[in-house]
């Protein structure tokens, strides 16, 4: 039996314990000053092993896959190194033409990239896969076929985002339903969940979150205003929480709170977090003015809001419980600057928000005072942006990729083309992958980057 010394293996215990919790945590099995040495023994053991299973956990929450919208934790970052700062047209390693149409921003998993797409002004909705290596459409399945629904001519039938965990690809089309496919694209199931209208016939946009047993998905609407959490193998609903009876377009956001986790949403009255396991509501703050149709930034524990329409742009912690707009809320700026579509981003103590008319504002995450703001794009943006590297990318509808570096004046490193056609737009939002940015317009999907 080694000699284990009680320093050395509370430090063990907590380090393993530190993983596995991705957070520091005392340890939870402290040793006593009358504790054995053959339990002090195991304990050594125990910690070895979860040790173990942590540093395996850690590496796999580390996966640069992009998974889903905004890529693995769902802010837009990317930990990987190495793509392209300057592009043109040059540079595009493959782009492969999609049939029909669609807004959903692009997946990847390994070798193979998913999305979806709407043929015949919505009258059929299709996923995709297509090879990575190659831009060759690997399958391409029918999910569903009918009389569309109303939507909005920037939105479309196919602008939600689909999600993978590696063993199915997840797909939503709101009105059209959910629908599970293998990686390889044999069907599992499809559910439908209701009709998500509301007076203003824009249609459905929000993306799908999953986790280890459950998909969920954001049905704010007029006609079926409901959170769900759905059984990722068979497609039934395990719980179904009310949500206010108005329209909304945020895609939900897995969070690590203290001990716990936490699926938050931005919506037309407030932003809230709710238990991922049960779907009820554990808090919500006030917003400003309405809509919540960005998705949240999240950093350093805090969560970072702009609402849609023209409002102030706030900071909350998360966590607590009822309404903790006054407890909460860290602080709040003005933000007068027309509609803001495209999801804000924060890279070191810098917070970015575009508005829809191209105009770029940069915060101080600690106080909200706005650094900057100035006119960067003369067409309009809606993608949501990505970071890699500490650079930060916002895609216009013409195609046009910004690079800024941050800091306290605006600083554009670079301006990219890809030689998109007049007739394509840009809405979705980029995909980071293995030093390749894959781009996609309504109709054409674009790798560009190192081979």
């Amino acid at each position: 039996m080694p000699h284990i010394d009680d320093l050395a293996a509370d430090a063990l215990t907590s380090t393993a314990l530190t993983l596995y919790n991705h957070q520091p945590l005392k340890p939870t099995f402290p040793f006593s000053p009358a504790e054995s040495n053959s339990m002090k023994t195991l304990r050594y053991w125990f910690a070895i092993g979860l040790l173990g299973v942590a540093t395996t956990l850690l590496a796999a929450s580390d996966d640069p896959y992009w998974p889903r919208f905004r890529g693995p934790q769902g802010d837009g970052h990317s930990s990987e190194r190495g793509f392209p700062v300057q592009w043109n047209a040059t540079n595009v390693i493959w782009k492969t033409k999609l049939k029909g149409e669609g807004q959903s921003s692009p997946i990847i998993w390994k070798d193979r990239i998913y999305l979806t797409s709407a043929l015949d002004e919505g009258r059929q909705r299709l996923v995709i896969a297509v090879d990575r290596k190659t831009g060759e459409i690997v399958w391409e399945r029918v999910a569903w076929k009918g009389e569309p629904e109303p939507t909005h001519r920037m939105n479309g039938w196919a602008s939600a985002t689909c999600v993978t965990d590696g063993q199915h690809v997840y797909a939503s089309f709101g009105y059209a339903g959910l629908h599970c496919y293998t990686m390889d694209g044999k069907h599992v199931w499809s559910r439908n969940l209701g009709k998500f209208l509301s007076k203003n016939r824009r249609g459905t946009s929000s993306s799908l979150v999953v986790n280890d047993s459950l998909v969920f998905f954001n049905g704010d609407s007029e006609s079926d205003p409901f959170l769900f959490g759905i059984d990722k193998l068979t497609g039934k609903t395990v719980w179904k929480t009310d949500r206010p009876k108005t329209e909304g377009y945020s895609t939900p956001l897995l969070i690590q709170v203290d001990d716990h986790v936490e699926l938050v949403l931005n919506g037309h009255y407030y932003i809230a977090g709710y238990d991922p396991q049960t779907g009820k509501r554990l808090w919500w703050c006030k917003s400003f003015n309405g809509r919540g149709e960005p998705s949240p930034a999240y950093a350093d524990g805090v969560l970072f809001v702009v609402n849609g329409l023209p409002a102030d742009v706030y900071a909350v912690r998360p966590g607590g419980s009822g309404d903790v707009t006054k407890s909460h809320m860290v602080w709040h700026t003005p933000r007068r600057n027309g509609r803001d579509q495209p999801s804000p981003i924060v890279v070191g103590n810098y917070l970015f928000v575009s508005n829809m008319a191209g105009t770029m504002s940069c915060y101080d995450t600690k106080t909200g005072k706005e650094i900057w703001r100035e006119r960067f794009s003369t067409a309009k943006l809606t993608a949501s942006p990505v970071a890699a590297e500490g650079r930060v990318y916002f895609l216009n509808e013409k195609g046009e990729t910004f690079v800024f570096e941050p800091g306290p004046q605006m600083k554009i490193v670079a301006k990219n083309t890809i030689g998109a056609g007049a007739d394509e737009i840009f809405r979705a939002s980029p995909a980071l992958y293995q030093g390749q940015i894959f781009l996609r317009s309504n109709t054409v999907l674009y790798c560009i980057g190192k081979k």
